[in-house]
C-alpha cells in the first residue's frame, strides 16, 4: 500500500482510548504503555465499554490526537468510524497494539512491542496510505480477499449463550435420541466411528473486473482473488485460477477500481468477515488516511 512521510503537526495532547478487550487479556500491556504516553505528553484515558461508547469517546476527542490501544479490530473500528464520519483524512491516528490478533498491524508497520510503539506514538511521523472503500462504505486496510470460504461450505453458526429452559429441553431431546439409537443400532457399532464423506467444495466462479476491464470471467472457475492498496492510488490484483494438472499462473492486474460480481460470495476484509453478495466494487482513495509509525 502507499504510504508517505508528511510534515502534519502533532497534538501534544492525547486521548487514548484503551479497547475493554486489551484490558482483560493484557492488564500489565495496558498500565506500560499509560505510564510511556504519560510521562511524554498530556494524556487523556478513557476505558469504554462496548462500541457504541467507544464511537461516542472517538466522537468528542476535540483536539486531542487518538492513540488506540488494542488489537487489529481495534484499529478497523477506528479508522471505519472516523471514515464514516468523514473526518478520517483530517486525523492522524496512533495505535498501541495490544492482544493477540496483531497481523495488520505489524504489517502496516506498527511496532508490536509495547514500549516501541508507544514511544513511536511520541516521537514517530505521520505516514499516510491508500484505502480501498466499498460500495456499502466498508473500507480495507491491508488486504481484500475472496472467497473467504470454499464455495458450497457455509460459515460456523455464531456462538451463543444458552439459557437454563433451552438447556434442560436440549438435554431431554438428547437422552430421547440415545435412547432410541441404542435400540436401533447394534451395540458394537455405536463404539466405531462413522465413516463421513469429506464434502467437496465447488469452485468459485466471479467476474471480476479492474478499472472496466475484465480480468477473469464467469466461466473461469477460481480459487482465491486477493486485492490490496497498492501505490499511487492504485489497488494489485491476483486472481488465481482452478489449477487442472499443471498450476495455472496468477493473472494480476492493477486499478483504481475492482468490481467483483457472482452467486452469493463471501469476502473478508483485513479481519471482517462479510457478505455473501452478488456484487461489491471497491474504489482506492489515495492517502486517504494517516498514521503515526516510527522514523526510518
Amino acid at each position: 500500500m502507499a504510504t508517505s512521510a508528511t510534515s502534519e503537526a502533532h497534538s501534544d495532547q492525547l486521548l487514548v482510548v484503551i479497547d475493554p478487550v486489551a484490558r482483560r487479556t493484557d492488564g500489565e500491556s495496558v498500565r506500560i504503555v499509560k505510564d510511556v504516553l504519560s510521562a511524554g505528553a498530556a494524556t487523556k484515558v478513557c476505558l469504554p465499554e462496548d462500541p457504541e461508547e467507544f464511537a461516542r469517546v472517538l466522537a468528542r476527542r476535540g483536539s486531542r490526537r487518538p492513540v488506540v490501544v488494542g488489537d487489529d479490530r481495534t484499529l478497523l473500528r477506528t479508522v471505519s468510524l472516523l471514515h464514516r464520519q468523514r473526518e478520517l483524512a483530517g486525523c492522524a491516528l496512533s495505535m498501541v497494539p495490544v492482544g493477540g490478533a496483531l497481523t495488520l498491524a505489524s504489517a502496516l508497520g506498527v511496532p508490536t512491542g509495547t514500549v516501541a510503539a508507544a514511544r513511536a506514538v511520541l516521537d514517530g511521523v505521520v505516514r499516510r496510505m491508500d484505502l480501498l472503500v466499498d460500495d456499502s462504505d466498508g473500507v480495507v486496510l491491508g488486504a481484500l480477499r475472496l472467497p473467504s470460504l470454499p464455495a458450497g461450505r457455509e460459515a460456523p453458526p455464531k456462538e451463543r449463550m444458552p439459557s437454563p429452559a433451552s438447556d434442560a429441553g436440549h438435554a431431554s431431546w438428547l437422552r430421547t435420541c440415545q435412547s432410541l439409537v441404542r435400540t436401533l443400532v447394534p451395540a458394537r457399532s455405536l463404539r466405531e466411528p462413522l465413516a463421513v464423506a469429506p464434502r467437496r467444495p465447488g469452485p468459485a466462479r466471479l467476474r471480476v473486473e479492474v478499472d472496466g476491464v475484465t480480468l477473469v470471467d464467469l466461466d473461469q472457475p477460481v480459487e482465491a482473488v486477493s486485492v490490496t492498496p497498492g501505490t499511487s492510488g492504485l489497488a494489485t490484483v491476483e486472481v488465481r485460477p482452478l489449477s487442472v494438472g499443471a498450476e495455472a499462473s496468477p493473472l494480476c492486474a492493477r486499478g483504481r477500481t475492482v468490481k467483483v460480481s457472482g452467486a452469493d460470495f463471501r469476502y473478508r476484509a483485513d479481519t471482517v468477515l462479510a457478505g455473501p453478495v452478488r456484487t461489491r466494487t471497491w474504489v482506492v482513495r489515495e492517502g486517504a488516511w494517516g498514521l503515526t509509525l516510527p522514523v526510518g
